[in-house]
């Protein structure tokens, strides 16, 4: 997750120096004992709305900087479930860097499964945040040397391997990820941080560490994984790593570039949770398709397959074209079940126009509207309060280019 000093404490409060449990650290100890656990417990289904009363009657008998603690923490914890599921995260502690950067579980297990079937064994896990991927890894199996550099971040990592029974199998350390000797593990794993003060940081060599130190600290492991942002440009991708882009519930995630696999320099999209895999090296991608007339079927390719580069691959499996050259929506004559693809049934063509949008949705009495942009600036929901659905059917309308003229498709999900 980055070598940065989560700068909120673990209440989002501001805490009174001399007061004990106004250092972080202490406060997160505080979290761990019998009587804080116990009060973590107790506040555990406490909603925002319900949170200044709980406070008021528990700092009655608590210490107020553990009672804000406490409700903060569970608060992470409720945002946490999305990521590491409920029974999890019930368990877990969080910072709000921790929740905002960890990785998915969904995603984190994938990433560890790899590893497994590399015949990695034990791995130094660099910049390891909260413990998101340790805790993935020691599940597989795989002894974690997890490294970071804040204090509190190591603290609740530490805490996680505990809570989860995997103590075992990671060891905590507190230390600059380059200045670590990882020369007797299998593999390296690096999560540079990709945000700073001012939000995301989109120059690779502004990650902390740069992706430079990252790529030569995992060109000197036998094995090793660099997760990086999805949108990072291709050419920034090394020329010995095989890249990953990852999505879970068709959202993308992240990439990964892979090293030390002996795999050829390819791109690979994985769809999680189903685990679809589309790949291909670099030396044998399609080219684009060709450009045809909008057929019965429009495709929409997932995040993952676009960001990889490989909608060459989707049509040319669903014997397809491109709607237009610039827009990633496959088109094709015949249903082809892909995985890798979300299949539309195509009803209606027409040029853009929310007159014309409006009168057909009120003819075909549609009152679910589903609306897609791809190569327009229309937001969809400003289209849908002009054109104001009504009625008992459904229908997805797509705003985009066929052939480079403003357009609108109509149809319905297959299957």
């Amino acid at each position: 997750m980055g070598q940065v000093n989560d700068p909120n404490t673990p209440s989002g409060h501001e805490t009174d120096p001399g007061d004990p449990l106004g250092n972080p650290l202490a406060a997160f100890a505080a979290l761990r004992t019998d009587a804080g656990l116990a009060l973590l417990d107790e506040v555990r289904d406490v909603q925002p709305a319900q949170e200044l009363a709980a406070a008021t009657r528990l700092r009655r008998e608590h210490p107020a900087p553990l009672v804000s603690a406490a409700l903060a923490q569970a608060r992470l914890r409720q945002r946490a479930a999305a990521k590491f599921g409920a029974r999890d995260a019930a368990r877990m502690f969080f910072t709000p860097n921790g929740v905002e950067q960890s990785t998915r579980a969904s995603v984190a297990a994938h990433r560890a499964e790899s590893f497994k079937t590399l015949g990695v064994r034990s791995l130094a896990d660099l910049c390891c945040g909260i413990g998101g991927d340790a805790i993935a890894l020691a599940r597989a199996g795989i002894s974690v040397l997890a490294v970071d550099r804040d204090p509190l971040t190591c603290a609740v990592a530490r805490a996680n391997a505990e809570a989860l029974g995997l103590a075992e199998l990671i060891e905590v350390r507190e230390a600059d990820v380059t200045e670590v000797d990882t020369s007797a593990y299998d593999a390296v794993f690096v999560d540079p941080a990709r945000r700073g003060g001012r939000g995301r940081i989109f120059d690779p060599e502004a990650y902390s560490p740069p992706l430079s130190w990252a790529v030569a600290a995992a060109l000197d492991a036998p094995r090793a994984a660099l997760k990086i942002a999805p949108g990072i440009p291709h050419e920034a991708v090394p020329a010995e790593a095989a890249a990953e882009w990852i999505s879970d519930g068709g959202d993308v995630k992240e990439a990964v570039l892979w090293f030390g696999t002996d795999a050829p320099a390819s791109h690979r999209a994985t769809l999680l949770p189903g685990g679809a895999s589309l790949w291909s090296s670099l030396d044998a991608m399609l080219p684009d398709p060709p450009v045809r007339p909008v057929g019965r079927y429009l495709y929409e390719p997932d995040g993952a397959v676009i960001r990889a580069h490989l909608v060459a691959e989707v049509a040319a499996r669903v014997e397809g074209g491109l709607i237009d050259e610039t827009i990633a929506y496959v088109t094709s004559d015949a249903l082809h079940p892909t995985p890798y693809a979300v299949a539309y049934e195509i009803t209606d063509q027409l040029p853009f126009g929310v007159k014309k949008l409006k009168a057909l949705l009120r003819e075909r009495e549609v009152g679910i509207l589903t609306v897609k942009k791809r190569g327009s600036a229309v937001e969809p929901e400003e289209l849908r309060r002009k054109v104001k659905p009504q009625g008992k059917n459904s229908a997805t309308v797509f705003m985009t280019r066929v052939a480079g003229a403003p357009t609108m498709l109509i149809g319905h999900p297959v299957g």
